[in-house]
């Protein structure tokens, strides 16, 4: 069932439930502080909850604790400084600590692609369930936040079976989580919906209660968090059928791009002219060099695996396509660049040696140091492997990319990094990149060439100060003189 929070209906057994710990308020602890894991734990701290953040890695904890954030996101930092100070958030690598501590345990830890095939690996979170699980002394709710395959809940019920006592009652939920880089902390404090599986009232109740500080804040500001009650497989699914559509509808677009360059047409017209449709929307329109990051590669992959294993492989065989125009967006960034600099393409691709190339941007999106599976990273090693010499620049992920990317050569400014460029490519749309004057980066390149990989770029602008432009699915005709 849907129920919109705050509602005027009454709500019965929900918000009348005794915390195991006795407080007014359930405790909560997040085990995996990674992006998924701190973010929640610093906001449900802001929130007004007592919060205990668990990771097995000792220098995560250790700067967590020390009030730095490992990653960048938008106003994260000020929020765990200030939430440290006033004790309401702790950080430990004690599994002992965290089972005597909370009432609700949200499983936040990292479900990668598997290395042998596409299906997501569970070994983090069956290693948080049970070092947890074997350490619990009183009833607990544990409940997956993670993106996991259909099925994951039932089988860590079977696992905390296995491992807690039987006579406490230890209860299992799912809780998907819907995480913007960027905007995450956004994401938390102001949901756009929650969606809970449950198996029985308490677990109901507790996790109401556990959301209640969101509630209330959505109260006091006159909006409505609409919760959705359902079961555990629905709950699981919402979260990766989301990914699909999200990834499905930006490489519809892609593919639209394709087909606009052959036939003549500006893609974001096309998408401008098909948003305005109230069926369709604009959001998720933009053509470029397709989606990267954690979550939406690895998770249609895994939804397609896990489909096939269940026997619903031919529903989801679109998701394929899906993958393979995703990524093709990647290679057309090579033969634009072999255009330009007017280098034949052979059977092995095009050779660039010679050529001094300008990347700007190795985060997947911007307001982000994320570059797991980047699209702007991955078509800066496509270059540098067509011979290139390519320089690399980044506000957030430069740190990140020399590790994912060490081969790279990497400046320490957006100046440093065109300097003597015979081609510069834009491919990841920071606003220092989409407002630069295309007038001073041209007294600095060798040769006023661009590539503007997630069309986001003025093209006019850039054009009447003398650059060869190509932008994603934009023909040459509406963008030179």
């Amino acid at each position: 069932m849907t129920i919109p929070y705050p509602s005027s209906q009454p709500l019965p057994a929900i918000g009348a439930v005794t915390p195991p710990s006795g407080g007014a308020r359930p405790r909560l602890a997040f085990l995996g502080t990674g992006y998924l894991g701190a973010t929640y734990a610093i906001c449900f701290a802001e929130l007004g909850y007592e919060v205990l953040g668990f990771d097995v890695d000792e220098a995560k904890i250790a700067k967590l604790a020390g009030g730095a954030v490992p990653f960048h996101e938008p106003g994260l930092d000020e929020l765990l400084r200030r939430n440290l100070a006033a004790g309401r958030l702790r950080f430990t690598t004690s599994y002992k600590e965290t089972a005597d501590f909370a009432d609700v345990h949200f499983i936040c830890v990292g479900t990668p692609q598997r290395a042998d095939g596409m299906g997501a690996d569970l070994v983090y979170v069956e290693a948080a369930v049970t070092g947890l699980a074997q350490h619990l002394t009183r009833k607990a709710l544990i409940v997956g936040k993670s993106t996991v395959p259909v099925g994951t809940a039932e089988w860590i019920e079977q696992l905390v079976g296995k491992h807690a006592p039987a006579d406490l009652g230890v209860e299992v939920a799912w809780s998907p989580e819907f995480l913007q880089e960027g905007f995450a902390v956004e994401d938390v404090l102001r949901p756009n919906r929650i969606v809970i599986g449950v198996k029985t009232e308490w677990a109901n109740a507790m996790l109401y209660a556990a959301h209640k500080g969101v509630f209330d804040l959505a109260a006091t500001e006159d909006r409505e968090v609409p919760l959705v009650v359902t079961d555990f497989a629905t709950a699981e699914l919402v979260k990766v059928a989301a990914n699909a559509f999200l990834a499905t509808k930006i490489s519809f677009i892609n593919a639209m791009a394709e087909v606009c360059e052959v036939a003549g047409g500006d893609v974001t017209q096309l998408a401008r002219a098909i948003g305005y449709d109230p069926r369709i929307g604009n959001r998720f329109l933009q053509a470029g060099v397709g989606f990267g990051g954690g979550c939406l590669p690895k998770d249609i992959r895994a939804f397609q695996a896990r489909a096939q294993e269940l026997g619903a492989g031919e529903a989801l065989r679109f998701l394929h396509e899906v993958d393979l125009i995703n990524l093709r967006r990647r290679t057309r960034v090579l033969t634009l660049a072999a255009e330009l600099l007017d280098r034949r393409s052979g059977p092995a691709g095009p050779d660039l040696s010679g050529t001094r190339i300008a990347v700007l941007g190795a985060t997947f999106k911007p307001n982000s140091d994320d570059v797991r599976d980047a699209p702007s990273l991955a078509v800066a090693g496509l270059l540098a492997k067509a011979g290139a010499d390519v320089r690399v620049y980044d506000p957030e992920g430069m740190e990140n990319a020399r590790i994912a990317q060490p081969d790279l050569t990497y400046e320490p400014s957006m100046a440093d990094a065109v300097r003597g460029a015979d081609l510069v490519c834009v491919l990841t749309e920071w606003a220092d990149f989409r407002n630069a004057d295309p007038n001073a980066i041209g007294e600095l390149v060798a040769a006023r060439r661009v590539i503007d990989g997630r069309n986001c770029l003025d093209a006019s602008l850039w054009t009447h100060a003398g650059w060869e432009y190509r932008g994603m699915g934009r023909p040459e005709r509406t963008i030179r003189h």
